[in-house]
Formats: C-alpha cells, structure tokens, sequence
C-alpha cells in the first residue's frame, strides 16, 4: 500500500543553514496493516506523515501510494490523489466552530468526484456512533465526541489509508481509549491506519511499531513479534 524508499526531507532555516528533517527513510505499510510511529518531539515523525500525506514533497527517495510513483504526478494530480485516498486525523480536531457536525464532516465531499454525495456524511457520523449528533456544533460536544467527527470527516471519502497525527493528545483518558477502540475497529474492518505517537503504551495497541530517532527509523516491529518473545499469549 505504501513505499518509502530513502526518502530524506531538508529544509532551509531563516539564516540559510540547511535542516535535514528525515534521512534514508525507507519503510513498506500493506494493506491493512495498523502502524505506530513513535518518537520525541523533533524526531522526525510530524514531517513523515506529511511525506505520507501528500502534505510535503521529500528532498529525495521515492514515494509510491497503492503502487503509484507520487513524485511523478502534477500538484494536482497529487491533491485528488490524496483527496481520494487518504484521510487525516489531527490533534487538534480542525473543526468549523459554526459549522454542525455534518457540514464539518461533508467539507471533503466539495472537492470529491463522486457521481454521487448523498447520505455518505450522515453514514460517516453513523459509523463513529454520533447519528444523534448530526447538528451539533463542535462547541455543544466532548472533546471525545469531536474527535469522532473529525474521524468522520476522515472516512467520508472512504480512504484506503488513515492518517492519525497524536489522535488522542487532547483527550481525557476515557476519551482517549473510546477513539483508540474506535480506530482498532476501523482496522479491524480493513482500514490501513498509521498512527503518529510519543506514547509508548498507545503504540503497544497497534498491529506494529517504527520507531524515528533524529530522522530516521531505528526500530520496526510487528507487535505479534514481541509478544512470542517475552512469552506473553497472542
């Protein structure tokens, strides 16, 4: 599903000195798979789920999406393709205060090419177990509850790949585990999920863990894996 192959990222600081964000990255993601990206702040993780997103172009490497070079497509042709393909979500949840729930969730459905748009935010909101809450702003909600929206407005394109950016950062803990359970599900169903994290024990729930250090990643692990090794039960 995804193909990373010595991707490196180098931006240009105010003074001119180059910043070198990622460094030979290379990493593989199949359909399916639930994967955990872990590192500190400045580690390197915030501008790998931009290169996967389509957000930011790499320095160099290659990019291929569902078996598609990235890198050889047009601006354009990149926004439709990550339009189609890929859903975001944020910490911050990004939602329109004045907007309901709905029309938060139905904003990616203005740039689709679907024939046909009809029902599928109110299927979204459905999917996230918020049908009661379809007119709602996000200010008459949880921080949970708009968390949920926000992972609606995620799938209303139906994605082949979430994107989950500290999904969890601004939440209490109970919260914080109905999302977790919430994305297990979506995983469950078929759902590609790469989750950007710093927490340790909300990476241990995840099917596999790449851990970045400094730009690059020093550890990848099937979870399966670790558990047969400390003898723990599969």
């Amino acid at each position: 599903m995804i193909e990373l192959s010595d991707i490196a990222r180098t931006y240009t600081r105010p003074s001119g000195e180059p910043l070198r964000a990622l460094s030979g990255v290379s990493l593989r993601i199949e359909r399916g798979e639930f994967v955990a990206v872990v590192g500190s702040s400045g580690s390197g993780k915030s501008t790998l789920m931009n290169v996967l997103g389509l957000l930011d172009p790499p320095s160099e490497g290659h990019y291929r999406l569902d078996g598609q070079e990235v890198g050889a497509l047009s601006l354009d042709a990149q926004a439709r393709l990550r339009n189609k393909k890929i859903g975001f979500v944020f910490q911050a949840f990004h939602l329109l205060p004045r907007a309901s729930a709905l029309e938060n969730v139905e904003l990616p459905l203005l740039y689709s090419d679907r024939p046909s748009i009809d029902g599928l935010g109110r299927r979204a909101l459905e999917s996230v177990g918020l049908a009661d809450r379809l007119d709602h702003r996000p200010a008459q909600l949880s921080g949970g509850q708009q968390q949920r929206v926000a992972i609606a407005r995620a799938l209303v394109n139906d994605p082949d790949v979430l994107l989950a950016d500290e999904p969890t950062g601004n939440l209490d803990a109970r919260s914080a585990r109905e999302v977790m359970a919430l994305l297990q599900t979506l995983n469950a169903a078929g759902r590609t999920i790469v989750l950007v994290t710093h927490d340790a024990a909300l990476a241990a729930e995840c099917g596999r863990v790449a851990r970045i250090e400094e730009g690059r990643i020093v550890a990848d692990e099937r979870q399966a894996r670790r558990r047969a090794a400390t003898g723990e039960e599969q």
